[in-house]
């Protein structure tokens, strides 16, 4: 049997190694949006020191505002889109880690801005990459894309790392563009400098603060909140579900596993996905979603015309089972709990920090 090309994990515990972390410079890019506020409290909880770059947060209420993510962290408010703002940024934070998010997240929108989401996403990532081609302290960088890089031909099965790239709608191809920047800048310049490039590619993520416009839990949890029957557009269409935390702590051992001994062989792409029983249809999201909330919670089918969206879609997490030491903890019905009682909570009253940071820890309880 031929060796693994790949360094035993530094341990079997799936927790982020709060040694490794303490006192490291991060910079994490969309750190004002909900995955990025996520981290950023997850970084802080474990020590680092932690910059963010981000547009100002675009809903209201927001994670960024309601758990007080900027109070921990050194926030620049810029835009990706801007080369000279990002590699000032880097200069000025001077991290030892990159791990970027920002980006224009939604399919519905690509439709009506093709070419700021193109921008955002495409150049904004070239623009990330380029600041760490100039800044000698980066050693390691984790580019997060989407599961929906990938060309989607309504398989059964999920897509592997080794699958062909595409996109039927401009989101879905900017992703997939994405990946291509981040393997031409790996090969071309960064892998030279000692820096390590991995891209991550996770699945359709929910959790609480996320309060996103046009996107599926969020405008649950609205509709749940006001009391109204929530509008529903595609409900046999098929998403792999998971708890935000569970891509998170991927996303962290993948740059643990870039920076240390043997780390280029992790500069690839990575699945982080939730089992193949959680890749359900949005009827079956909705209706868990709605017995977590309690009585009174509807939905309805939409009699709209809606634009092109996939309608079967998974990924394939083995490699970062086998290599990372990464695995998937929380089951749908557990993580649909976890954000219905995170949103009631503080709907009610409760610190939105202090329950962000009480998830985390449970969460990484189920993996001590």
């Amino acid at each position: 049997m031929q060796p693994s090309p790949f360094p035993l994990p530094r341990t079997r515990d799936p927790n982020p190694d709060p040694a490794f972390w303490a006192g490291r410079r991060v910079l994490v890019t969309g750190h004002t949006g909900f995955k990025g506020g996520w981290l950023c409290l997850w970084l802080e909880r474990l020590g680092a020191r932690v910059s963010g770059l981000a547009l100002a947060p675009d809903t209201a209420p927001s994670l960024f505002a309601v758990a007080g993510i900027g109070d921990g962290i050194d926030s620049h408010l810029a835009d990706i889109r801007d080369a000279a703002a990002v590699r000032a940024c880097l200069t000025a934070t001077a991290p030892e880690i990159v791990i970027h998010m920002a980006a224009q997240a939604l399919v519905r929108a690509s439709y009506g801005d093709p070419l700021g989401t193109y921008a955002t996403n495409v150049m904004g990532t070239a623009h990330v990459l380029e600041a760490v081609r100039a800044t000698p302290s980066v050693r390691a960088v984790v580019v997060v894309t989407s599961d929906k890089a990938y060309a989607n031909r309504e398989w059964p099965w999920g897509y592997r790392e080794t699958e062909a790239l595409g996109g039927h709608d401009p989101y879905s191809s900017s992703k997939g563009c994405a990946e291509l920047v981040a393997a031409a800048y790996r090969t071309s310049f960064l892998d030279q400098q000692g820096c390590q490039v991995a891209t991550a590619r996770a699945g359709n993520v929910i959790g609480g603060g996320d309060w996103s416009e046009d996107r599926l839990v969020p405008d649950i949890v609205r509709a749940f909140a006001r009391g109204e029957s929530v509008e529903i557009r595609a409900p046999h269409a098929t998403r792999p579900w998971q708890h935000v935390l569970e891509p998170l702590s991927g996303y962290l051992r993948l740059a643990e596993c870039l920076s240390g001994e043997g780390g280029a062989r992790y500069a690839e792409a990575w699945n982080f996905g939730p089992a193949e029983e959680d890749c359900r249809p949005v009827a079956h999201l909705v209706d868990e979603l709605a017995q977590a909330w309690g009585a009174d919670a509807l939905w309805h089918l939409s009699q709209a015309i809606h634009p092109h969206e996939a309608t079967f879609l998974k990924v394939d997490s083995a490699k970062a089972r086998t290599h990372l030491g990464w695995d998937r903890r929380l089951r749908l019905d557990a993580a649909l709990a976890w954000t219905a009682a995170w949103h009631r909570a503080q709907a009610g009253g409760a610190c939105a920090r202090d329950l962000t940071l009480a998830q985390i820890g449970a969460y990484e309880a189920l993996g001590a």
